[in-house]
């Protein structure tokens, strides 16, 4: 088995650099502007090794694995390869708002299709209750897909965070993570395998792969991930997540994806209470303040959130005892404590950027 992964990575890697010389050739990349973290042209899309990396996960599961379940994930991979694609065409030429977010969401229920949303515990009653909890997982998946987009600003960030949401998933899908507080109504029995062990694997040999490129300093990055990768990699996690809450009839799984969620909707809250147009791009997010206006470094800061999601994440597996009501709990002191952690970051850093909006001015 380890050498069916170490084939996939050189597969993915040579992908990567065959990639690489298209882009070049077909002039596919990131100018800077007054609103960018990086001052230098770099190759965009890079990040479609994701969407890569799941193909041949399928292809080798489906050809190579006795009594894979094909059928079961196919929906969600044409999802994967619509989403990507549509994103990837973005990158090269802007497409309608409207179009994009069709094609988001058509995805998005290809995906539910796989996870099989309907027949599990959470959606089971009448009809109306399956229609209203479908489209709170939507507009949930939607939101998410665009936050983890938004959130793809500096070096390293977006391969960081997928990585600190991968291999909690792979932990407990394995059984690795055995809550340290356990219960009688402890249902670690249904998280382990609630999704095939190579797919979280070979999703991580994608995000290590793309990491090789894209994880270093200011200035330095080979690539960068463009929509195709950040709504490639989100699509990617939000289904396996889609998984394990069905899998253990719990939403507060979404514990994993805190941190960005927070700096996103707080970021989103914010220049709202600006009247700022949430469609032109701007460089309000926490980690953007870090990177542009305090200078700290692309790698400092990406390692900064990775880190804060596995702390979050880990003490949610291994600290929280293993019942519903401790899990909401802990997602909700999590949330708030991160939510203020925000705000007087805000408070204090935030009139460096007033100045230099001010300075683009003069």
């Amino acid at each position: 088995m380890i050498g069916t992964y170490l084939i996939i990575a050189v597969l993915l890697l040579a992908a990567e650099l065959i990639y690489f010389r298209i882009a070049d050739k077909c002039n596919i990349i990131d100018k800077p502007n007054e609103r960018s973290s990086h001052s230098t042209i770099v190759l965009r899309g890079g990040g479609i090794i994701f969407a890569i990396s799941m193909l041949v996960w399928y292809l080798w599961q489906t050809f190579q694995v006795p009594g894979f379940m094909f059928q079961e994930y196919l929906p969600f991979l044409v999802g994967l390869l619509m989403v990507a694609g549509i994103s990837f065409v973005d990158d090269i030429h802007s497409l309608p708002d409207s179009l994009r977010m069709a094609v988001q969401i058509v995805s998005i229920l290809l995906m539910f299709w796989s996870i099989n949303l309907g027949s599990g515990g959470m959606v089971q009653g009448a009809w109306f209750w399956q229609v209203v909890i479908a489209l709170v997982a939507l507009f949930f998946c939607v939101g998410a897909t665009n936050i983890i987009n938004f959130m793809d600003g500096i070096n390293g960030i977006t391969a960081g965070y997928a990585l600190a949401m991968l291999v909690p998933l792979m932990l407990l899908n394995s059984g690795s993570c055995v809550p340290l507080v356990a219960s009688e109504q402890s249902s670690s029995a249904s998280v382990q395998g609630f999704i095939e062990s190579s797919y979280l694997i070979v999703a991580i040999i994608g995000v290590l792969v793309f990491s090789l490129f894209n994880f270093r300093p200011k200035g330095k990055a080979k690539c960068f991930a463009g929509d195709v990768g950040s709504i490639g990699i989100a699509f990617i996690i939000l289904f396996a997540l889609g998984k394990l809450m069905l899998a253990t009839q719990d939403v507060t799984w979404i514990v994993f994806f805190l941190v960005y969620g927070i700096d996103g909707s707080m970021t989103i809250f914010h220049r709202i209470m600006l009247h700022e147009n949430l469609g032109q791009a701007h460089r309000k997010h926490a980690y953007q303040l870090m990177a542009n206006e305090l200078k700290m470094s692309h790698v400092v800061v990406s390692l900064l959130y990775m880190a804060m999601q596995l702390v979050v994440s880990l003490g949610f597996i291994y600290l929280c005892p293993n019942t519903i009501l401790a899990h909401w709990i802990y997602l909700v002191a999590a949330a708030l404590i991160l939510a203020v952690a925000y705000v007087l970051f805000k408070m204090k850093y935030y009139h460096l950027h007033v100045e230099y909006l001010a300075s683009l001015k003069k």
